[in-house]
């Protein structure tokens, strides 16, 4: 028997995945939300923070807390929900907000917090439900999101390692600059990793980053057939862009369809 939903699990299922005007203005809110905090957690992932910064962070960790357990609620198979990467990161985001309540903010928690950047993956997702013309390049705008988050994270990590100890790196532009001259293999040799571990994270950039531009342009070049839906029945997500059925279990999937613009 299909599974019928009821009462807030219904009412939360409308907002984030039906149609009409309030889900429409709920998901741009959390659009905004998504924009402004990405912005925020750029702005200033590593700077002196006041009683200011620290409220902002609670206010926003809760929210995201909010989020993902509401997307948990709703979710058909919850297995699959909590195994997603983007959901884990959503986690490690909400843990990093909210830990300095109960522990120091010691230095580790400056690294976790360039994994906020990873918000920007449901930035992505919610702006593909409302315009046609991000679900057409879906796979373009995940592969430029992986390797931005990937700049930034790499950044953040040459920041807590090299800061202090190397007298190139005295800013978080300094690790972001570094990472980029190193990912695109331009190597200009102003800025150079200090000791075994910058060494290490010096290979881990430029091959990693140069995997993630590759399938960048394996995206861009190479055309897509598939569209990410969820079967209800299965959970299986990739199916082709016109299919009425899911390939894996036989279930009949209604697949938004939308005309060229």
């Amino acid at each position: 028997m299909k599974h019928q939903r009821k009462g807030l699990n219904r009412l939360l299922f409308w907002l984030y995945e039906g149609h009409g005007t309030a889900p429409f203005y709920f998901r741009w809110a959390m659009l905004i939300f998504d924009f402004v905090t990405i912005a925020y957690f750029l702005w200033a992932p590593f700077e002196q923070r006041g009683k200011t910064h620290a409220w902002i962070d609670y206010a926003i960790g809760i929210v995201i807390a909010f989020d993902l357990l509401a997307r948990f609620y709703i979710a058909r198979h919850k297995w699959n929900f909590v195994v997603r990467p983007l959901n884990i990161a959503d986690l490690v985001v909400v843990v990093t907000m909210l830990a300095p309540l109960l522990v120091s903010n010691f230095a580790f928690l400056r690294v976790l917090r360039a994994v906020r950047a990873i918000r920007a993956f449901t930035f992505v997702k919610r702006i593909k439900v409302i315009t046609p013309f991000f679900q057409r390049h879906e796979r373009v705008i995940d592969k430029v999101t992986n390797l931005i988050v990937f700049v930034f994270i790499m950044s953040a990590l040459v920041y807590a390692t090299q800061v202090g100890i190397n007298p190139n790196i005295h800013s978080y532009l300094d690790a972001l600059y570094f990472t980029v001259t190193s990912l695109t293999t331009t190597g200009y040799g102003d800025v150079l990793m200090i000791g075994k571990v910058g060494r290490i994270l010096s290979i881990i950039i430029m091959a990693l980053g140069l995997t993630l531009f590759l399938q960048l342009l394996r995206a861009i070049l190479e055309p897509n057939d598939k569209v990410e839906y969820e079967c209800e029945q299965c959970g299986l997500l990739m199916h082709d862009r016109d299919a009425v059925h899911c390939k894996h279990c036989g279930h009949v999937v209604h697949i938004p369809t939308r005309g060229l613009v």
